[in-house]
């Protein structure tokens, strides 16, 4: 998707994209190779080839960082295909407080396809921690993250380090006009938890953090499985609403009209 957006550039919003899309001209490379485009001056227009011959640049190094920096964060989703094999999920628990009255993060899941690891207060929770097992990877996926998760998170562990894309997924939701929570969603599109953990919510796992302060190892164990299913299951969500905002966009219609028009050049050439 990343190399048929438009919006990225400066000037670009998503109407414009359209009509550049309508024009024939759907991917970077038609962009620069095309003389002249319909609202878009001849000054504008060396700038913006300019920008993406960058962005192609960077996009084939795998410099995420880069696309973090210049598109706007209700974009990102647009990046999820292309670093989908470097992305990583995180999901976290606290205490039920804010930061500043007392709040505090008690566990933070991380899940990136093949392996779910966990940081807990008071054994691996820590920023070199946290850092250390964000480096690498791509893509950021959360569930209202951008709002919740991230910022808990950056008010705890002064140092902490996200500067990739983020796809929050609740935001996607909302864009695409389904609402509610992620166990909502995941019912909606038939994602199954454990059935240890079902029907339980973020006041279950404020309540089993006060067993696992008492030395409850089975509440333990209980709130890394509820932690797990919330994490595990961003990324098959995050494919759903991935195709979903793809298709909204409109683009796939326009790329099978230029496959049939190329189509039928080549069939009237023969």
């Amino acid at each position: 998707m990343i190399r048929h957006t438009f919006s990225l550039l400066n000037g670009i919003g998503e109407k414009l994209e359209r009509h550049i899309w309508k024009k024939g001209i759907l991917s970077w490379s038609d962009f620069c190779n095309t003389k002249e485009i319909d609202g878009i001056s001849p000054e504008r227009k060396r700038i913006y080839d300019n920008q993406l011959t960058q962005a192609s640049m960077e996009l084939g190094v795998g410099n995420a960082e880069y696309f973090a920096r210049i598109m706007k964060r209700r974009e990102h989703w647009r990046l999820f295909d292309t670093f989908k094999s470097g992305a990583v999920c995180l999901d976290i628990e606290t205490n039920g407080f804010q930061p500043g009255s007392g709040g505090y993060v008690t566990v933070v899941g991380l899940y990136d396809g093949t392996a779910w690891r966990y940081l807990i207060r008071g054994e691996n929770l820590t920023v070199e921690n946290l850092n250390r097992e964000l480096a690498g990877y791509k893509c950021l996926i959360t569930f209202y993250g951008a709002s919740f998760d991230i910022p808990f998170l950056l008010r705890s562990f002064p140092g902490v380090r996200f500067d990739i894309p983020h796809f929050d997924l609740c935001f996607a939701a909302r864009r695409l006009e389904i609402n509610g929570g992620l166990k909502k969603l995941e019912t909606l599109f038939g994602i199954e938890r454990e059935e240890v953990v079902q029907g339980m919510n973020g006041y279950d796992a404020v309540k089993l953090w006060e067993q696992v302060r008492k030395g409850s190892a089975e509440a333990r164990e209980l709130l890394l499985m509820y932690n797990k299913e919330d994490t595990i299951n961003l990324l098959q969500l995050a494919d759903i609403l991935y195709r979903k905002l793809k298709i909204s966009t409109g683009i796939e219609e326009f790329l099978a009209c230029g496959y049939a028009y190329e189509k039928e050049r080549v069939i009237s050439n023969e």
